[in-house]
């Protein structure tokens, strides 16, 4: 990716303020980034980081009420990129990750009828089954594990080490694989054995 941020082939620069103006006339909670069909601008020095947190040209934003407006803007499309999307523009931005750190798990019930909830860094929460579906990647070397939770539209969170850990805790074993069950369905979590500290 080009580190020159372009707006239809200018050498225009995208700032945060431009974002803002964008999103003036939407409200909290009114933001169907899903139904805004703008043209793509080209890309944004705008990085989400491995560890969740959000970089712009080259600076860390802190404000979490910002991190968040832009968070509520995001979209994976299915060219598999990540925009940030407003009513008006649709800026190409880089993910290291996953869009979100799941940094909670809330686990009720038990056997099929378990219930899992996951809060993310962004102060959502979201019930893992079928519409958000929980994924392991396993590398095959190392067997480490990539755990993820579907957000919304095709953004995920990644699981903090110590959330992923505890739902291991509450695994079940079906014919050699260690899985969880949540919202009625079952989610494979890698092998059994494969996650002892």
């Amino acid at each position: 990716m080009s580190n020159e941020n372009t707006l239809n082939g200018s050498k225009s620069q995208f700032s945060l303020q431009d974002l803002m103006k964008a999103l003036e006339d939407t409200q909290d909670g009114q933001r169907p980034v899903e139904n805004w069909n703008p043209e793509n601008c080209g890309e944004m020095d705008m990085v989400i980081k491995a560890d969740g947190s959000w970089w712009h040209e080259g600076t860390r934003i802190t404000r979490q009420p910002l991190v968040e407006l832009f968070a509520s803007i995001l979209r994976k499309d299915e060219d598999r990129i990540t925009y940030l999307v407003t009513p008006i523009e649709k800026i190409e931005i880089t993910v290291e990750r996953a869009h979100f750190i799941a940094t909670r798990v809330d686990i009720e019930g038990k056997g099929n009828q378990q219930r899992v909830f996951f809060q993310t860094n962004m102060n959502e929460t979201v019930e893992a089954g079928p519409e958000h579906p929980i994924r392991v990647e396993t590398d095959p070397d190392t067997m480490e594990p990539s755990p993820f939770v579907t957000v919304r539209g095709r953004l995920e969170a990644a699981l903090a080490r110590p959330v992923f850990y505890e739902l291991v805790d509450y695994a079940t074993e079906i014919d050699g694989q260690l899985g969880i069950y949540a919202g009625g369905s079952f989610f494979p979590l890698g092998p059994k054995g494969a996650h002892e500290i």
